[in-house]
């Protein structure tokens, strides 16, 4: 390793703080910043599904998808959600999204996908072994539920492109699936199990851990607005509670609120915030033995420390709107559908916002337009899984050394050239 620099991370969510300590681990003096605390549940790092999914590898947007869309709005029991008063607004990131749908160009992107996300259960356990995040790690099948074998024939071109990356599975049938969990309905009679899968039992927790870990081993945390990053001749600035403060390195990892800073930068950066929503239900009368993807509602169960977490959907309508209420009723109703006899005693609900680029890719690498300044953000609903390879990326290129795949995809400046 090089020298020892001062080094900036503006952002303690999961890719924030997986970059912060790989730097750390690195030799390097490292601040992490936040204008809240690490776990809290306003990061969207708190609110996700807790999937550590290797092979998520298939965009939203593939071939065909804008022939569901219309369906997907209408039905009460859909998806996906828009705030119509917010489309003139949200079209100049649909428009180059719904181009990303082309085949040879979800082929593209499912490779670059692939590099971030396939190792992505080691890469968890290299950060976290021997803290006590660790123990929020559980490693085992990932099942997609349909109401039948044709349902998932449906899916064919995503299982097909996952298959291609390594994807392994098994097939279960009505009675192979009922007989692994007895308590789930006839709206489920097929299963694809995914291998070699993983998941967080407290996402909150667990990033928290993550960030006591850091502070441990000699980072530092600062709770504080970040108010304008700028390059500098010698050293980048970055001001923060009315204050300026010059480091060797600044590294961007604020979500979707990194846009902002970015276009500063002079970066042209048309990300939107995919607005996901979860449900805890509290105190189940039971919980699945592994995860399930209720492959028609494209939402997760995963069974966590608090409850069983219904997590996923998607809606668009910017960054600043309330939550809304029909995804939350959207869970109650199918996980009643899917497993009649649960009870519980109540529910947590949340809604964040997860930072998504037309191609559906993340920004990662160094800024063109202001020399020492790196983004790492934009993983859209993928960031737990990938925020751990995420921060060795930008720990590898910071101290010079080159990884063993082609950037170029997750490109800082890729937008700039459109």
């Amino acid at each position: 390793m090089g020298s020892t620099l001062r080094i900036a991370v503006v952002g303690a969510g999961i890719v924030g703080v997986s970059s912060a300590e790989w730097l750390r681990r690195d030799g390097h003096e490292v601040t992490l910043i936040d204008r809240i605390d690490p776990g809290d549940p306003n990061q969207t790092s708190y609110g996700n599904a807790g999937i550590l999914a290797r092979t998520a590898i298939v965009p939203v947007s593939t071939p065909g998808f804008m022939r569901h869309v219309p369906k997907m709005l209408l039905d009460k029991d859909g998806p996906l959600f828009l705030r119509w008063s917010y489309l003139p607004k949200l079209l100049p990131w649909l428009i180059p999204f719904i181009r990303n749908g082309r085949e040879d160009r979800v082929r593209e992107i499912a490779g670059s996908l692939d590099y971030i996300l396939g190792d992505s259960v080691d890469q968890h356990f290299a950060l976290a072994r021997g803290t006590q995040a660790e123990k929020y790690i559980t490693t085992g099948d990932y099942a997609y539920l349909y109401k039948n074998r044709e349902s998932f024939a449906k899916d064919g071109f995503g299982f097909a492109l996952r298959k291609e990356y390594g994807a392994v599975w098994e097939e279960w049938t009505r009675d192979q699936l009922h007989e692994f969990d007895p308590n789930l309905s006839d709206k489920a009679g097929f299963a694809v199990a995914l291998k070699d899968h993983g998941w967080v039992s407290d996402p909150g927790r667990y990033l928290a851990a993550l960030a006591a870990t850091f502070e441990s081993g000699g980072g530092q945390f600062l709770k504080g607005e970040v108010d304008m990053i700028a390059p500098d001749e010698a050293q980048p600035t970055l001001t923060m509670n009315g204050e300026t403060h010059q480091f060797d390195r600044i590294v961007i990892a604020s979500g979707v609120w990194s846009r902002k800073m970015a276009e500063r930068l002079g970066h042209k950066v048309p990300m939107e915030a995919e607005r996901g929503y979860h449900m805890v239900l509290k105190n189940p009368s039971f919980k699945p033995a592994i995860p399930y993807m209720i492959a028609d509602a494209k939402f997760v169960l995963t069974p966590m420390d608090g409850g069983l977490r219904c997590a996923g959907l998607v809606e668009f309508g910017g960054i600043y709107a309330p939550a809304s209420d029909a995804p939350n009723a959207i869970f109650e109703r199918r996980i009643r559908s899917i497993y009649p006899t649960l009870t519980w005693d109540g529910v947590e609900t949340w809604m964040g916002r997860r930072p998504s680029t037309p191609d559906s890719l993340p920004l990662i690498g160094e800024s063109s337009r202001a020399k020492g300044i790196f983004f790492a953000f934009g993983a859209q609903h993928i960031g737990l899984t990938s925020g751990p390879k995420t921060g060795r990326i930008i720990a590898d290129l910071i101290a010079g050394r080159s990884p063993n795949h082609d950037l170029t995809p997750f490109s800082a400046d890729r937008f700039d050239r459109s």
